[in-house]
């Protein structure tokens, strides 16, 4: 069977009990939902990164992930500029340095 590529659009949020981080979370649910027919939730990742003020610090990290049915090729533009303002919506939402937003390749069987 061949492989169809697709781009697939991953979140990486910090894990905190603030409603405003499970505001977002929600919202980025329901978003890749209705835009592209569902995602996946990973809760409870450990991470770290260095800080602004050169500290290394531990997170505690959700990933939420959704594969678009868009070529990564094809459709690079459109793509980019869907993560950027993803990227810029999560840090209106939130008050954070940093925002992981990261867009790859996957290929599914069909």
């Amino acid at each position: 069977m061949p492989l169809f590529e697709k781009a697939r659009v991953e979140v990486y949020l910090p894990d905190l009990p603030k409603r405003t981080y499970q505001d977002l979370l929600n919202a980025l649910d329901q978003e890749f939902s209705y835009t592209f027919g569902g995602c996946t939730i990973i809760r409870g990742l450990d991470g770290s990164y260095f800080s602004q003020a050169g500290l290394k610090l531990q997170d505690r990290i959700t990933l939420i992930y959704t594969d678009t049915p868009y070529g990564f090729k094809e459709n690079f533009e459109i793509i980019s500029r869907y993560a950027d303002k993803l990227r810029e919506s999560a840090f209106q939402a939130l008050e954070e340095e940093a925002i992981l937003v990261v867009v790859h390749q996957v290929y599914h069987s069909a």
